[in-house]
């Protein structure tokens, strides 16, 4: 009897492990190509007011696209069709489909249209040690109105890829942001091409960042089409799966919103130079390049293939497996993320000095950029937890837990930031975000335990 219930729990792992492959080597090969991208900029931009102006102007839309985006793909929309899918006839999930993106067109486009308009508004609250230098504050104000077009084409991408994920089809979604890569580092091309000043070099990579969301966001809608799924006018807005949807959303929103607010506090305090010491921004930027890089590849692959598989699960009332398919994850991400953390706090310096330094990336650059990878390190294994904890909350349709760790998380970056950053300069930022990471991997586990043991199932540990 044990052998005929291992057999399907293997055969569960196996097609874990080959979907994670899938989404590992997309992400792998779209960071390998940010790294390109990313040595490019820091050749021509280095650290200085153009990288930051650049580099503030293109969060904007990112804050706001993981806030209406990419959060309602993992949080609802997953959950939700994998349920359509077990439960309802092709015909109603295709329906809720349609229902759903007419209301993320609806709510998008108004968003970026608003966000157009009020963009001299945003870049202060953004970056408020901006305003004292009206040629960097006008140049950012200038490059988030090119790029704010970007949210809604990447934010439908990111739903498209969340029906993707449903369908257990992972490749488009992996490999589709290799192509806003692809877009920016042809916009290098073309500004060194024709000899362009660093201040145009600036507006080529906004627009650069523009033709990587339309072709992200063609990329997913072909995958699609030849899936059979086919865009339509919806019936009727007052769908039943919508809102379902919408009601995991509204708590996902205020988590995102919580992320977004770290992601601000974090700005805010970089953009102090009289405190924090010149390019805090840039340092911050680059040595999160780093940090993403196993973190994307192995972190985000896993959590992304867990969560509708996880949601399966749940929806067939298997916990048993469950159980064994969230520990599985955890402790193969722990194989791979414990050791790479340990070496990057270890050989920082000579990683950023060997990768980056070059151009206007220079010695200074190194040495801040290089502080913050230090004690960004620290938190990439708890990063990486927390990521697959959250997604089989997720999978639990539990949009609310992760909300409350988060927020929780979130006072206490706000009170480190401000503790650190005086003795240990842009350092003390990121050991901020280490330590709340920490916390927030440990509050989630414990949570977790908690609830599965109440239903009868052995805590995962």
């Amino acid at each position: 009897m044990s052998t005929d219930n291992s057999k399907p729990i293997q055969e569960q792992h196996k097609a874990l492990f080959k979907s994670t492959g899938i989404v590992a080597s997309g992400v792998m090969a779209s960071r390998v190509l940010g790294f390109i991208r990313d040595l490019l900029v820091a050749r021509f931009l280095g650290t200085g007011f153009l990288a930051e102006a650049f580099l503030v102007a293109q969060r904007i839309p990112n804050l706001l696209r993981d806030l209406v985006g990419e959060g309602a793909a993992n949080a609802a929309i997953v959950p939700v069709l994998a349920e359509y899918k077990a439960k309802k006839s092709a015909q109603e999930w295709q329906e809720c489909i349609n229902a759903v993106m007419a209301w993320g067109v609806l709510i998008l486009g108004s968003v970026t249209l608003l966000g157009i308009l009020i963009s001299p508004v945003i870049v202060r609250l953004i970056a408020p040690g901006f305003v004292g230098h009206s040629e960097t504050l006008k140049l950012t104000i200038d490059l988030t109105r090119i790029m704010f077009p970007y949210l809604i084409l990447i934010a439908l991408t990111a739903f498209q890829a969340g029906i993707s994920y449903s369908l257990s089809a992972f490749f488009a979604p992996s490999f589709g942001p290799c192509l806003l890569n692809v877009a920016m580092i042809l916009s290098i091309w073309v500004a060194c091409l024709r000899s362009w000043t660093s201040v145009q070099f600036a507006y080529a990579l906004s627009f650069g960042v523009l033709l990587g969301g339309l072709l992200q966001f063609w990329a997913q809608w072909e995958a699609l089409r030849r899936r059979g799924v086919h865009w339509q006018r919806p019936v009727s807005l007052n769908h039943e799966g919508a809102k379902r949807i919408g009601q995991l959303m509204l708590p996902r929103l205020w988590g995102s919103a919580v992320y977004q607010m770290n992601v601000f506090v974090d700005t805010f305090c970089a953009s102090l130079a009289s405190i924090v010491g010149e390019g805090g921004i840039a340092a911050i930027y680059y040595a999160n390049r780093m940090i993403q890089l196993p973190l994307g590849v192995f972190g985000y692959a896993l959590s992304s293939v867990a969560l509708p598989s996880l949601s399966a699960l749940y929806q067939q009332g298997d916990l048993v497996k469950f159980r064994t398919t969230l520990i599985f994850a955890l402790r193969h991400l722990a194989l791979i993320l414990v050791p790479i953390s340990i070496g990057m706090v270890l050989f920082s310096k000579w990683i950023i000095h060997v990768i980056f330094q070059r151009g206007a990336f220079d010695a200074y650059s190194t040495g801040i950029t290089s502080q913050v990878m230090f004690y960004a390190a620290l938190g990439l294994p708890f990063y990486g937890a927390s990521r697959i904890l959250v997604s089989a909350f997720y999978a639990l349709q539990d949009t609310k837990t992760p909300v409350k760790t988060a927020t929780i998380c979130l006072v206490l970056n706000v009170i480190l930031n401000a503790v650190l950053m005086f003795p240990l300069k842009v350092g003390g930022i990121a050991l901020a975000s280490s330590i709340s990471s920490v916390v927030n991997c440990v509050q989630l586990w414990c949570i977790l335990n908690k609830r599965l043991t109440q239903k009868g199932i052995e805590a995962p540990c």
